[in-house]
This record gives C-alpha cells, structure tokens and sequence, in this order.
C-alpha cells in the first residue's frame, strides 16, 4: 500500500484554535511543524553586533603582543625580547622571532607556524610566568561583524539572541554559503522578492497530476501550486480535519535557509549566499514516499528514470518532513545513496511530543535529527525528543505571542499563489533548515564529509539554556562557535568503512596526521560513527600515534540500543600531534555484527 505523507498545517490549526498546541498524525507521515501565529511577541535579544566588532583568527595563532615591566631588558633590547622567550616558544614546539616594536613600547613576536587554541593557552601561561614580563596576549585579527539591513532582521530572535538562539552574527564574519547548494525537498516554492536572487532550477517530482495541481505531474517546474483543501476530511477521512489554505511550507523553509541579506527588506537567512534548490514532493495531502524517495537521489546528483541529471547537485538536503514509523528501506536507501554521494542530510525530529525513534525519517541512518526549541532556550513542548536527536535549534513557539515562532518568507495566497509575504510559524520544520544553513556556512569554508559535518555541529552546540526533557541531542546549535572551529582548528575524517567482526579480535580504522606541530590538545575532539545493531556490545578506544590507548566507551550489556553517533573529548596533551591516530573498536559478544561508517579528530 502506498504511505502518504500529508502536509499537517490544517489539523495544527484547528487544534489551536480549540486551544491545543499539538496536531496528531492522520496518515503516517507529515511535513513537520507549520503553526499559524498567534498574537503579541516577546521582545527579541539585540545582535551580537550591538556591542562592535568580534574577534576572529585565520587558522590559529602566530603571533604574540608582549609587554614588558619597565626595568627589564626586553623593554628596550629587541635581541632580549626575543631571547628572553625563546625557550616558552621552544617547549611549545616553535621557533620565535621578533616582528616590531608598538607605539607602547610591547614586542611582537612571531612563532615560526600557527598554535591552535589548546596551545596557545599553554605557550601563554608559560610565557606569564616569566620573570620581566608584564602582560602577553595574541596579536588576533579583528574584522568588522556584519549587521545586515534587512527591516524585519530585529525579530529574527532566533539567529541573533545570545540565549536561546544560535548566535549567527559571529558566524557571518567567517562564512556566509557562497558556492553550496541546498535543496529544500518540500512543497517547492514561490516567487519571493527576498529569496529570488538565491533560488536555482530544481524539479518537480509528485507524480499525481491532481495532487500536483500542475495539469502533468512531474516536470522541471518545481513552483508551488498550493495544497489547499475544501472538503473535511479530504486527506485523512478524519472529521476533526476542516478545509484549510495553502500552506506555502517550502517558502517558509527556504527563506530560513537563504533569503537575501543586506538587502534593505524582510529578512536574512542563515546561509544568505548559499543556493536553494526547490524539490517538489509534497502536494495536495502531502506526498507518496517513491516521490520522496526519488527527490532525495536527484537532490544529491543521483539518476531518477524519466528526469533529467541535475546539473548542480545540492551538498545539503533538507527534510523538514516526517511523521509516525520506522525507517523504511526505500527510504533509508535514498538517503543512503545522497550520503555516498557527498551530501548532508538534515531532517525534522517530528511534531508529536514523543519518542523520536517512532518518526520517520528522524530515526533513519546517516541523517542529522533536529528537535526544536523555544524563544526561552526550551525544548518546544510540540517538539520529540530522545536518543535519535542528534541537535537542537530554534522552532520557535507562537502560543501566546505570534512572534515567538520563526519568521520567514512566505506566500499571500490562500491556494493558489499570489504575492510574497511573511510570517511566523513554529516546528521541527522551522528549527531543520537553521541546521541546513548551519552546514551549508561549514562547507562554504571547508569541504567535509557528511558524517564529519554532522560531528562538527554536534560537538560545537551547548547546553539548552532552559529545560531539556527526554533527550535534545548534543544541545542548541551555536554557528560562531562551530564556524570558529572549522576555520581554526584543524580536522582530519576517515570515510572508509571497517567491518567488526562479532566476538571478534579488534579492528581499527586509522588517521594519518600531518601539519599539526606540537602536542595534540587537552579537548581533542573525537567524532565517532559506528553503525551496529547492538552497542553494548562494543567497546570503542583511540590510540595515539605512540601507542598510548585511551578508552572512550566501555561495553554494555544493558544498553541494546542500535549505533554510536558521539563525540568524545580526550586529554591528549602529552602526545604528539602528528602521525597516525587509530579508532580501535572491539565486538565482544555473538550474534550482532556492524562496522565503522567514519571517525574524525579535531585539533
């Protein structure tokens, strides 16, 4: 029997209105999250950029500011300056020179190559205790922190607020998405003011040509034509489902990811020069999962019968979608086949207030799960939770006050599409496509592999700032600090599969290290990623290029759960950097089998 996915925007409205925030599932998937707004706001958190500039570094530290008390003889001999902190240099694996005196009268002194940040606060500390010294500092690199125009930007709580939102004016400075493309596999799209600069050709793929509203079904025109309703029940059969409007669930989307910015209108989305690439999938009553399925391998660069190859495969796929179920395997295999191709997917964690693991396709392999939050840092109380989240981000909450959701783009239309408008709406569909735009910023910087994208996001969020029930993943996603970590320190993948046998000997999946100089850091961050139909079972290490093992996970009995997607922090600051790094895993029970999908180190 074919599954349907239906677009849930007019059970989530009639529920509000009877004063119920959460729609159920009616059929057994539904585009995730559209709320209509409700009434007053609360006050959005002024931009970063209020307090001046931020304060970035190319790829590390190289030089260093050094002030000198007034008798000593690095105050006024050169030779002294450099001298007298040759040997703080030389612990920390560098030769120095001295660059210039300021007009303070500090030395300038340069390491012969760049310190990440762990080394750096050694080399500083060393440096501080030495006598004559006064004060040291980095000599960092200041650049001006981008506030853009846009009217409306003062509402967008959700990429500004240094609270509950994910601190994004920062992230600007180093990144903005220019040269990636996201595909948005959805409801398409409409003509926007705010977003036509930044939208590419994509395609339609719902193959019903009355669902389609287009006359022909698939075709190269992925415009939104509406999934408006006119009949109760038209969709489910249920009777609580009145007739509803034109959702216009993919323009919201896209704004989010990359409506213009500096423009001097509306709003600016999270990756603002990234490309949006519409992926129409979901029409009236949503969307068979085969159209799904074969919008996710076109996306990616994939072939689909009967459709053209696309000329600019997306390395970020969003899928603010979902609903009650397993995995299925046709869809576990798309995204598989998109993942093998190079390309991120990011899907919504579901609307039901429940267990993540029951949603499809939140509890699919190789995808990164968003919960939502609200304007107060707190899981949304629509949002699911647990063990397959794998991050939090804004969703927003429009209940009581309209402009707590999300505000994106959006369509005037009540069916069929009419001008470009705005508005607030909250869900795991609002809170997905800040974690697209997020990857899209990465990979616009550096280009990575799916699974170490998903890492690096995961291990630069923080703690939800309010009250997390149930399980949100690694926390609230924070940009500047993830972008800072990409730019900054150094980070190295394996993509290759391992096999681990069962109840077998030790396998390891090795990195080679080079470039790094020095000792590894005190928070070495190690990604990992092990499909495995029983984790207990394994116990997981790393091991330095010395030999030196450091335990990461022991194996448990009790825990029956499937894969380990984690991030571990290891004290590895006595070991040298460079050289080859293995990921050791052992399977020390019968009977369930995995491998190694990829690991990564952060430096």
């Amino acid at each position: 029997m074919e599954q349907r996915f239906i677009v849930t925007i007019r059970q989530v409205h009639q529920r509000l209105i009877r004063g119920s925030l959460i729609a159920g599932t009616v059929i057994a998937l539904t585009a995730l999250g559209v709320y209509p707004a409700g009434a007053e706001a609360p006050a959005a958190a002024p931009s970063e950029s209020a307090t001046g500039p931020s304060i970035t570094g190319r790829s590390g530290v190289q030089e260093f500011i050094v002030g000198y008390l007034q008798d000593a003889e690095g105050a006024v001999s050169d030779q002294a300056a450099r001298d007298s902190t040759a040997a703080s240099f030389k612990r920390a694996g560098r030769a120095v020179s001295f660059v210039r005196r300021l007009g303070t009268k500090a030395a300038v002194l340069r390491a012969s190559s760049s310190l990440n940040s762990s080394q750096t606060d050694k080399l500083l500390a060393d440096l501080r205790s030495r006598p004559g010294i006064a004060y040291v500092e980095p000599n960092r690199r200041l650049r001006p922190t981008m506030s853009p125009d846009d009217t409306r930007w003062s509402e967008q709580w959700d990429l500004t607020d240094v609270t509950a939102g994910m601190s994004l004016s920062g992230a600007w400075d180093v990144a903005t998405g220019a040269g990636v493309t996201v595909a948005v596999v959805d409801t398409g799209i409409t003509d926007h003011a705010d977003l036509a600069a930044n939208v590419i050709p994509g395609y339609d793929f719902i193959s019903d040509a009355s669902d389609a509203r287009d006359g022909n079904g698939r075709d190269a025109n992925a415009r939104d034509e509406g999934d408006w309703t006119t009949v109760t029940g038209e969709c489910s059969g249920d009777s609580d489902e009145a007739p509803d409007t034109s959702s216009w669930h993919g323009t919201h989307v896209a704004g989010t990811i990359a409506a213009a910015a500096g423009n001097a209108q509306g709003i600016a989305g999270v990756a603002f020069n990234a490309k949006v690439q519409p992926v129409r999938v979901l029409g009236r009553c949503g969307g068979t999962t085969a159209d799904i399925a074969d919008g996710i391998v076109w996306a990616s660069g994939g072939f689909v019968w009967g459709a053209p190859v696309n000329p600019t495969p997306a390395k970020v796929i969003n899928m603010s979608l979902g609903g009650y179920g397993s995995c299925s395997t046709t869809f576990q295999n798309a995204i598989n086949s998109a993942v093998s191709r190079g390309t991120t997917v990011v899907v919504a964690a579901g609307n039901e207030a429940a267990d993540a693991r029951n949603s499809e396709p939140a509890n699919c392999d190789n995808v990164i799960a968003v919960a939502a939050s609200d304007p107060d840092g707190n899981l949304a109380d629509y949002s699911n939770y647990g063990a397959a989240v794998d991050v939090t981000a804004p969703g927003g909450e429009t209940h009581p006050s309209r402009s707590g959701g999300i505000l994106s783009t959006l369509n005037a239309g009540t069916t069929r599409p009419a001008g470009g408008t705005y508005e607030f709406y909250q869900g795991t569909s609002m809170a997905t496509p800040h974690v697209a735009g997020l990857a899209a910023l990465i990979l616009s910087r550096k280009q990575l592999a799916p699974a170490t994208v998903e890492s690096v996001i995961k291990a630069n969020a923080r703690r939800l700032p309010g009250i997390c029930s149930g399980g949100c993943g690694t926390g609230l996603i924070d940009a500047a600090v993830t972008l800072r970590a990409v730019t900054e320190g150094k980070i190295f993948e394996s993509t290759s599969n391992v096999d681990i046998p069962s109840h077998g000997p030790s396998v390891d999946s090795p990195i080679p290290v080079t470039g790094v100089g020095g000792n590894a850091p005190s928070s070495l961050r190690v990604g990992v990623d092990i499909k495995h139909s029983y984790r207990g079972d394994l116990a997981i290490s790393l091991v330095s290029p010395d030999g030196t093992v450091y335990p990461l996970k022991q194996s448990a009995s009790w825990d029956s759960s499937d894969d380990v997607n984690a991030i571990y922090v290891v004290d590895a600051s006595p070991e040298t950097a460079n050289g080859i790094w293995r990921l050791r895993v052992r399977d020390v029970a019968y009977f369930d089998k995995g491998f190694i999908d990829a690991w990564s180190l952060t430096f």
